[in-house]
């Protein structure tokens, strides 16, 4: 279903991200290690102590000295017990803040990404990587990672401890190694494109869930219950069949682990026997060598169990850090070559063309300059590209070509929050965010007063909210009051006052007003964009008449440029335009 995926980082990509929030605590990590390290420690001294007491036991010694030792058992492994609890939790919370970090990164990445991209890659792909992705990844730092690295450094120092016995031991206990890592590549090699493909399909299905939800008005007035119930539920048969896949050979795989351990035991009681045979060992250090390795059998499991949590994991984790990928710098330097220069507030456009992916040019070569402080109206029919000029001024859209420079500086190059500070826009599709309406307007200017939010309903002549009983404090949006349309855009263009850019876009952001308040909402854009460079895509000719400047598209281009009163004297296109849109009012 997805056709548009958003990026997914490689290995390396993901293993330089995590790296890095890693290491932005580099005492606190070091410390984890430590602490990690001296738990597996304390581990190795039960079976070197057990050995001493068989000894003891076997020559006849003496029973106080069988006490001292188990009370040393008791406190090595209270020890180790304490010291690997502390250092999992440590680790735990060192990947949790570094995922809390990462989950802001995503985020932040997704609302810069361009319009156009998100809406290929479905809503259903973004809300998988900061829900499912995280969750997946979430779960993994906190239950397995920290097992994971303990049982890893637990393998490390008893192995140690089986060299210092007698190197011998060691080279028995390896007799198992090459199953193992067979088995591991195996595993790996077969179960990480599967996951992957989980995570995708698992957008998938979250995709098709919003869009039936959403849509539910038109799927119950068709009768398509059953057709969208049947989409979902074969989304979901798809994403299940492949996590069986990845069930199948994680059994296959630790039947071989089993196996594995059965080959390692063997080799080192016979490695054993034969070296107390020659007088080499004593029985108990034979003793203690058997138990090393018998306590090799959790954390070697957990080591190469976990790596199927791991792999889930890290299938998630690709997804996040891919979001946080921006090939921004990279199409900056495909077309580099005119510095950025410009007005400080105005608007330049010189030769810019783009295209949506497949389909022919919305934007041919199309030069537009709006001078500081100036108001440009946009007309046109539908599909002459006047929506598409608004996103690429806006940076919502990259060109393929030309140079668009807003507020001094380039569109397609700039980071998202030095453009964001220059210009601001208003669309036909507003959006009242759940909250208080004191909430929803300081979203543009968080200081903001009482005064200044009241005054900015004022302008925009939303007197509606002083006769509301709670004023300010209404909560609207979902479960709270619902502004009707016009008084949705009202709180649009308020928002716009106090966010107080130096340009300003509105996209037929008055498109939805009746007759009744087509006046209104007209004014209330007026004072919106007093004083600021605009550019009005207008749906109504009436707001290009009050424009410094009239610019007519068509086919992606522009075909006419001037005052309203030029155009109108010179007879071309706009002024058949304005002929035919008052003919249309005159009519009953």
């Amino acid at each position: 279903m997805n056709h548009g995926i958003l990026p997914i980082a490689t290995p390396r990509e993901t293993r330089r991200a995590m790296w890095r929030l890693l290491a932005a605590k580099p005492w606190r990590l070091a410390l984890t290690v430590v602490t990690l390290l001296a738990a597996s420690c304390c581990g190795l001294a039960g079976p070197a102590i057990l050995g001493i007491m068989v000894n003891i036991a076997a020559t006849g010694g003496e029973v106080p000295d069988l006490l001292w030792l188990a009370l040393g058992l008791l406190a090595a492994g209270g020890a180790g017990a304490l010291l690997g609890v502390a250092g999992q939790n440590m680790l735990a919370r060192i990947c949790e803040e570094a995922l809390a970090d990462l989950r802001e990164e995503v985020f932040a990445a997704a609302v810069r990404k361009p319009l156009a991209e998100l809406e290929k890659a479905g809503i259903g792909d973004v809300v998988a990587r900061v829900s499912g992705d995280v969750e997946a990844v979430s779960e993994a730092i906190s239950g397995v990672l920290p097992a994971f690295t303990g049982a890893a450094f637990t393998i490390a120092v008893t192995l140690l401890g089986l060299g210092v016995i007698d190197w011998r031991f060691a080279v028995a206990v390896l007799v198992a190694a090459p199953l193992q890592v067979f088995t591991l590549r195996w595993f790996l090699k077969r179960t990480a494109p599967i996951y992957r493909t989980v995570r995708i399909t698992e957008a998938d299905r979250t995709e098709q869930i919003i869009e039936t939800v959403h849509g539910t008005p038109s799927v119950l007035a068709l009768g398509l219950q059953d057709r969208h119930s049947d989409l979902v539920a074969a989304a979901s048969r798809e994403t299940i069949g492949h996590s069986l896949r990845g069930v199948n050979y994680l059994t296959r795989s630790y039947n071989r682990l089993n196996l594995a351990e059965l080959i390692g035991l063997s080799a080192v009681l016979a490695m054993g026997f034969l070296l107390h045979a020659e007088g080499a060992v004593t029985i108990g250090a034979a003793t203690a060598a058997a138990l090393y390795f018998y306590r090799l059998f959790d954390p070697i499991g957990t080591v190469l169990g976990q790596f199927d949590e791991l792999q889930k994991a890290a299938a998630g984790l690709g997804r996040m850090v891919g979001l946080t990928q921006d090939r921004a710098a990279e199409h900056g330097a495909a077309l580099a070559g005119r510095p950025p220069s410009g007005p400080a507030a105005g608007i330049v456009l010189d030769s810019v063309t783009f295209a949506y992916p497949g389909q022919r040019p919305a934007l041919k070569s199309v030069s537009l300059r709006v001078e500081p402080g100036e108001s440009v109206a946009i007309v046109g029919t539908s599909g002459a590209g006047k929506t598409t000029l608004a996103k690429v001024i806006m940076g919502l859209e990259k060109i393929q070509d030309g140079c668009v420079l807003v507020g001094g500086i380039d569109a397609t190059t700039a980071p998202a929050h030095e453009l964001r500070g220059r210009i601001a826009m208003v669309s036909q599709e507003v959006h009242v965010f759940s909250g208080t309406l004191a909430e929803d307007l300081r979203l543009a200017k968080p200081n903001a007063t009482a005064g200044e939010l009241l005054q900015a309903l004022r302008a925009v002549g939303a007197a509606w909210v002083e006769a509301l009983d709670d004023g300010l404090e209404t909560s609207v949006g979902a479960g709270g009051h619902q502004p009707t349309p016009e008084q949705a855009q009202q709180l649009a263009l308020a928002r716009l006052m106090l966010k107080d850019p130096p340009i300003a876009v509105l996209d037929e952001a008055t498109a939805e007003a009746g007759t009744g308040t087509a006046t209104m909402l007209d004014r209330a854009a007026e004072a919106a964009l007093a004083g600021r460079t605009s550019v009005v895509i207008a749906h109504r000719l009436s707001q290009a008449a009050s424009a410094d400047t009239v610019v007519v598209m068509d086919q992606g281009r522009i075909v006419e440029s001037g005052s309203h009163a030029e155009l109108l004297a010179g007879g071309g296109r706009y002024a058949r335009l304005w002929d035919a849109w008052n003919s249309s009012l005159s009519r009953p």
